[in-house]
Order: structure tokens, then C-alpha cells, then sequence
């Protein structure tokens, strides 16, 4: 797999989840007290790299065919679940994905959660617990997914920097915009991006899992030039296959939901 392929998968893979735990942040940043949602972006972070540091060299021991068939396979599960949900909102049998739902949604739910009563107290570190831990979760949650990406694309290509580099970029993209526009990321195509990102974790994972055990892929890495397309467009038979005559609307999706996608 070449640095480019392995920075581009990384890449849009980890934007995707970052819009996600953005959106999150802003919701409760903009509704409950920014300095608390802050501090529990940085906690989550600070988990994140924990898992990274203590992670990553130990997947570097593992022997090459062991790790091409444990990563293939996790990445196909992953890939597949991705590309399932995408499938079904390209064809209209779920609601697709809306980051403006999602934030106003977060936002009502932020703003009726009771606050507690801080006057006459000294100022405290975290002021608003709940804001804090609803930061922390969505950073948390969504990294990990961040985190799981990087590593296993990073340790079967033997380039774990230069997966966590493509990880670090797409999160400082997405976190730039979001603090230079104060608002969710709604014209990201993101449910296109899930689709991509679907596709090549799904193709990725066959390719590899299929080393693991010992097949030889005709030229080699060249074989995914032919393995990602075949995957694209049998997906989007599948998607012409069922499209019903009256597509679900766009809705958003509850934090808890969020996790899942």
C-alpha cells in the first residue's frame, strides 16, 4: 500500500468521525459553558493518546500474516457496517445523515439539562459537569473509532506515523473550520464520505484479511485497483436493487446514535 493511498484512507476515514464529535462539542459549547466542554475535549484527548502510545509499538511485534488477518477481518466487520448503513440511506430506506438536526437536537438537550448552583462558591476548574462529560463522550467515543482506524492501516502498512499524521491533519481540518465558522460542518457531503469510507475499509479488509491467510492477489497492491471498484459497484446495484419509490427523510441522530454510525 503506498503513502498516498495510506494517507487519503486515513484521511477522509477520520474526518467523518471528527465533524461528528465537532458537532457534539459545539452543541454543548455554545448552549452550557465553553470552558467545561474545552476541558473535556482535552480529557478525551489525552485518553486517546494514552491508548495510542500504549498501543501502537505493541502492534508493530505482531508477526505480518497474524496481523494482515486480524486487521482484515476487523476492518471488514467495520467496513461492512459502514457500508450497510450507507447503502441504506442512498437508497432512501434509512433517514440520511443531517449535522444541522443533530446540533439542534444536542443543543435542546444540552440547554434542559439542569445546571447546578455555583453562586457564592469559589470557581472551579468544571463548572458544568454535564458539559464536561458530554464533551469527554462524543471525543471519546468518536477517537476511538479514530484511533482504531489509524492503527490498523498504520501497522499493516508498517507506517504508523504517517497514519497518525493523516489522522492528526483530518482532525485538525475539521476542528479548524468548525472554530472559524461556530457551526456543524452541514456541507460536508458526509453521507457521501460514508459511503467512500465504507467502500475502502470494506475492499481494504478483503484485501488484507485474504494475505493474512495466505492468498496471493494477482500484481500484488495493484489487485485493489480492481478489488475497490467490483466493491463500488456492487454496492451501488444493491442501491438501485432497493431503492423504494419514497425515500425516509434526512433526520439527525441522539448522541447515543451518534456512536454507531
Amino acid at each position: 500500500m503506498g503513502s498516498g493511498a495510506l494517507f487519503a484512507a486515513v484521511f477522509l476515514a477520520c474526518v467523518v468521525e471528527a465533524v461528528e464529535a465537532l458537532t457534539i462539542v459545539l452543541a454543548v459549547g455554545t448552549s452550557r459553558d465553553w470552558r467545561s466542554a474545552i476541558i473535556g475535549v482535552l480529557g478525551g484527548l489525552v485518553v486517546l493518546a494514552l491508548l495510542v502510545a500504549a498501543l501502537g509499538p505493541a502492534l508493530t511485534l505482531i508477526p505480518l500474516d497474524a496481523l494482515r488477518m486480524v486487521v482484515g477481518g476487523l476492518l471488514l466487520v467495520f467496513g461492512l457496517g459502514w457500508l450497510r448503513k450507507a447503502i441504506l440511506r442512498a437508497s432512501g430506506l434509512k433517514a440520511r445523515h443531517d449535522e444541522n438536526a443533530i446540533f439542534d437536537a444536542e443543543t435542546a438537550a444540552a440547554r434542559a439539562a439542569p445546571r447546578s448552583d455555583d453562586s457564592g462558591r469559589p470557581q472551579r476548574l468544571v463548572s458544568d459537569w454535564y458539559g464536561f462529560t458530554l464533551s469527554f463522550k462524543g471525543v471519546l467515543l468518536e477517537g476511538l473509532e479514530v484511533v482504531f482506524i489509524a492503527l490498523t492501516f498504520g501497522a499493516n502498512a508498517r507506517n504508523i506515523p504517517l497514519a497518525a499524521v493523516a489522522a492528526v491533519a483530518a482532525v485538525m481540518a475539521v476542528a479548524t473550520a468548525g472554530v472559524a465558522v461556530r457551526a456543524p460542518l452541514a456541507r460536508v457531503p458526509e453521507n457521501t464520505l460514508k459511503f467512500v469510507v465504507g467502500i475502502l475499509l470494506t475492499s481494504f479488509g478483503m484485501f488484507w484479511g485474504a494475505e493474512g491467510a495466505g492468498a496471493v492477489w494477482p500484481g500484488g497492491d495493484a489487485a485493489l485497483l480492481v478489488l475497490i471498484p467490483a466493491v463500488a459497484l456492487f454496492a451501488l446495484a444493491l442501491v438501485a436493487l432497493i431503492r423504494p419509490a419514497r425515500p425516509a427523510r434526512e433526520v439527525g441522530r441522539s448522541t447515543s446514535e451518534v456512536a454507531g454510525s
